[in-house]
C-alpha cells in the first residue's frame, strides 16, 4: 500500500511533462526490469514532503483570495485585487508593530517609583488643564450669606434683663481654640446670656501663654456681633472672688456631653447660669452639636468664624508679603501651592500607625507611646494589628515621600512652588528629602521672612501659626495631609468664601492600597489618582447629620446665588 501511494504521488508530479509521462510509463511496464529505488528508503522523505503539500493547498485555498501576489498568477490576472492585498497586509504588519512595542513599553514601565537612596525617582506626567484652578467650580452658583445684615434691630435685652454671665477655657492650639470661641458665642446666644471675653488656656503641647487680644482684633470681634451677643472684656467688678470662678467646683458646669444639643443647655445649664449670675463651662472643647441646634445658632458661629474674628493687622500684612513673595519667586507672576505637611512627634506617636524606620527609631517610638499615652498602649502587643487595620482604612498621616508621589501622579511639575506649614517634621531632613528632591522649591514662613521680620511674633507661638494660617487660607492650591481643626477650617473657609480655590483632600485608602500594590502600575497608579481626586477638590457638598460645620458650611451659612 506504501508502495502504491509512493508511485501515484510521483506519477502526479511529473505528469506535466509528455517525456517524461512516457519514460516512467515504460519504466513501470512489466516487461521492464523493476529498477526503481526501494520505498523504505524513501519513506523518511516523503513523510516530510507530504504535509508540506497538505499546506501549501491550504495556504493556496485560504490565503489566495486575500493576498494572491503570493501567487504570481494570480496577481497577473487580478492587478486590482493585488493592490488591495498589498494594503492590507502592510495595515496588518503596521498594527502588529504598534502591539508589540506598546506591550514592550508596559513590560519596561516602572512600578510606581523608584527609589535611589534618599530620592524618589517617578515617570513624568502631563500637566492637566485645571491644575491651579477648581475644575468644576462653574457648576456651582453658592455664595456665603453669614455676614452681619445692616440695619435690623438688635434683640438683645438690657444688661440688667441678661441671664448671667458665661466664661469659658479655649483650649488647644490656636485652630482648637478659635472653633470654642464661636461654640462660646453660640450658647450664650441660646442662653440668653452675656459672654465674658475667653480665655486662652495655655496647652500641654504649645506650651504658650497668649490672650486673645494678643492674636485677635479684639475691637472688631465685640462690635462685629453687637446685634447678637452682649460681649464684655472682663468680669464685672461687682464680682469680687474672681479665683473662684478659675477654681471652685461651685462655679462650674462640668457635665456637659460632647455635640451637646441646645436643649440641653437650655435645661441643665442655664438654671445653674441664673442662680449663680456667673459660671464657668468647663471643658469646652466640642460640646455643641451641629445638627441638633437652630439653623440660625449655626449661621451665627460661621459669622464668628468667617467675618467677627480677624487677625490683628501685623499679622494680616506679615501674612499678605509672604504670600507676595510666594507669587513672585520666579521672577514673575506664577502660583504657588499650600502644603499642611502633619507628621510631627507628636502627631506621629498619637496615630499609633507603623511607618517606615530603623529598628531604632521604632523602639524610641515605641517608648514615647508608651510614656504619653499608657492606656492607649497597654502592653503593645495589640498595635501591630491596630497599625495595620488604621492604615488600610485611610486613617494614618501621609509621610512626605507619599505625599510627594501623590502630587506628581495629579500633574505637578518639579518647579512647583510650594509653602509648607508644617512643625517639626518627625525624622529630620531624612524624611523629607523625597519630598524635597522631587519638588526642590519647598519654602517656609522662615525661609521667606527675615529673622528680624518673624522676632516680633516668636513670643507668641500662636502668632506664628496664624501666619501659616493666612498662607495657606490665600494660596492657589491647598494640600492637606491628614485630618485636624487646621485643615478643616482652610477648606471650609476657602468653601465659603467662594470655592474657586483648589483644596485638596487626599484619598488616603486609595494611597494605602495602590502604594502597598506590589503589581500597581504607575499608569493606573495616576489614572486612579487624577479620577479618585476631581470630586475632592473643595467644592460645596451637601452635609447630613453631625457633618462638621467647618468644614463644610454650605447648608446652614451658604445661599444659592
Amino acid at each position: 500500500m506504501a508502495e502504491l501511494r509512493h508511485s501515484s504521488s510521483i506519477g502526479n508530479r511529473v505528469t506535466a511533462s509528455p517525456r517524461k509521462r512516457d519514460d516512467v510509463t515504460a519504466s513501470s511496464s512489466p516487461l521492464v526490469p523493476d529498477s526503481a529505488p526501494n520505498v523504505d528508503d524513501d519513506d523518511d522523505d516523503y513523510r516530510g514532503r507530504y504535509p508540506r503539500d497538505r499546506f501549501r493547498s491550504f495556504l493556496s485555498s485560504h490565503l489566495q483570495p486575500i493576498f494572491p501576489f503570493f501567487f504570481p498568477d494570480e496577481s497577473r490576472s487580478h492587478p486590482h485585487k493585488f493592490k488591495i492585498s498589498l494594503f492590507l497586509l502592510v495595515v496588518l504588519i503596521l498594527s502588529l508593530v504598534v502591539l508589540i512595542s506598546s506591550v514592550v513599553h508596559r513590560l519596561n514601565a516602572p512600578y510606581l517609583c523608584k527609589k535611589d537612596g534618599i530620592t524618589l525617582q517617578c515617570p513624568p506626567v502631563k500637566e492637566p488643564s485645571s491644575l491651579w484652578e477648581n475644575p468644576y467650580s462653574s457648576t456651582t452658583s453658592w455664595k456665603p450669606c453669614a455676614e452681619r445684615r445692616e440695619g435690623l434691630i438688635s434683640d438683645i435685652p438690657p444688661e440688667n434683663s441678661t441671664n448671667g454671665y458665661i466664661f469659658i477655657h479655649a483650649e488647644g492650639g490656636l485652630n482648637q481654640q478659635r472653633i470654642a470661641i464661636c461654640n462660646a458665642v453660640a450658647v450664650a446666644k441660646i442662653m440668653n446670656a452675656t459672654l465674658i471675653l475667653p480665655v486662652l488656656k495655655q496647652d500641654q503641647i504649645w506650651k504658650d501663654q497668649t490672650k486673645l487680644e494678643d492674636i485677635f482684633d479684639v475691637d472688631h470681634f465685640i462690635n462685629y456681633l453687637k446685634d447678637d451677643v452682649r460681649i464684655v472684656r472682663d468680669i464685672p467688678e461687682w464680682f469680687t472672688d474672681k479665683a473662684e470662678l478659675f477654681s471652685s467646683i461651685r462655679r462650674t458646669v462640668k457635665n456637659i456631653p460632647k455635640y451637646a444639643s441646645a436643649e440641653f443647655y437650655i435645661d441643665n445649664v442655664l438654671p445653674r447660669v441664673k442662680e449663680k449670675k456667673i459660671m464657668s463651662l468647663k471643658p469646652f472643647v466640642d460640646r455643641l452639636g451641629y445638627d441638633n441646634v437652630p439653623p440660625e445658632i449655626n449661621k451665627l458661629r460661621c459669622r464668628v468664624n468667617y467675618h467677627a474674628l480677624k487677625f490683628l493687622p501685623e499679622i494680616e500684612q506679615m501674612a499678605d508679603q509672604l504670600v507676595s513673595r510666594m507669587r513672585n519667586r520666579t521672577g514673575s507672576s506664577n502660583p504657588f501651592m499650600a502644603l499642611h505637611l502633619r507628621f510631627e512627634k507628636g502627631m506621629v506617636g498619637l496615630s499609633f500607625c507603623d511607618f517606615v524606620g530603623t529598628r531604632s527609631e521604632k523602639d524610641l517610638m515605641a517608648a514615647y507611646r508608651k510614656k504619653e499615652w499608657p492606656r492607649r498602649f497597654k502592653d503593645g502587643s495589640h498595635l501591630w494589628a491596630l497599625a495595620l487595620q488604621k492604615r488600610k482604612e485611610g486613617r494614618c498621616p501621609l509621610e512626605p515621600g507619599e505625599v510627594a508621589v501623590l502630587l506628581r501622579a495629579m500633574g505637578y511639575p518639579k518647579e512647583t512652588q510650594i509653602y509648607v506649614a508644617s512643625g517639626q517634621v518627625y525624622g529630620g531632613q531624612n524624611r523629607m528629602a523625597p519630598l524635597r528632591n522631587m519638588f526642590p522649591n519647598l519654602v517656609t514662613k522662615e525661609e521667606l521672612a527675615t529673622k528680624p521680620e518673624l522676632d516680633g511674633f516668636r513670643k507668641h507661638v500662636t502668632s506664628l501659626a496664624a501666619l501659616d494660617f493666612l498662607v495657606c487660607l490665600k494660596s492657589d492650591v491647598f494640600v492637606m495631609t491628614h485630618g485636624g481643626n487646621f485643615a478643616k477650617l482652610i477648606i471650609g473657609h476657602r468653601r465659603y468664601m467662594g470655592h474657586r480655590l483648589k483644596s485638596i483632600k487626599p484619598d488616603k485608602g486609595l494611597m494605602s492600597k495602590s502604594l502597598g500594590d506590589p503589581y500597581m502600575g504607575w499608569a493606573s497608579f495616576v489614572e486612579d489618582v487624577v479620577i479618585t481626586h476631581q470630586t475632592r477638590t473643595g467644592l460645596p457638598e451637601e452635609t447630613f447629620p453631625n457633618y462638621d460645620l467647618w468644614e463644610n458650611p454650605l447648608t446652614n451659612c451658604m445661599c444659592k446665588a
